[in-house]
């Protein structure tokens, strides 16, 4: 009887990988990687057969991580923008 062995996709631990390293030592490149690779891998195990490739927590947990790093970068650029905006202001009246 042939056993068939579901492999892990490596797509999808590189997303992780790099969702990890984006909060470590990556800030921005490693947030945008983490999503795109989450996406090729999430693609990449729903094409597949069903069962033959794993790995769909892994690709969901570096989506989450690179999205939610990338809203924080933005979250923080528009505050600095707003507060330099009311600084320009408040130096012209």
């Amino acid at each position: 009887m042939n056993a068939v062995y579901a492999r892990t996709s490596g797509t999808a631990v590189a997303s992780l990988v790099f969702g990890v390293l984006a909060w470590v030592m990556l800030p921005f490149l490693g947030a945008i990687l983490a999503v795109v690779l989450g996406h090729v891998a999430r693609a990449e195990i729903h094409r597949a057969p069903p069962g033959s490739i794993q790995g769909e927590g892994m690709a969901l947990a570096g989506l989450v991580l690179g999205y939610t790093h990338l809203a924080l970068v933005l979250l923080f650029l528009a505050v600095v923008a707003m507060i330099g905006w009311a600084v320009v202001v408040a130096h012209l009246f």
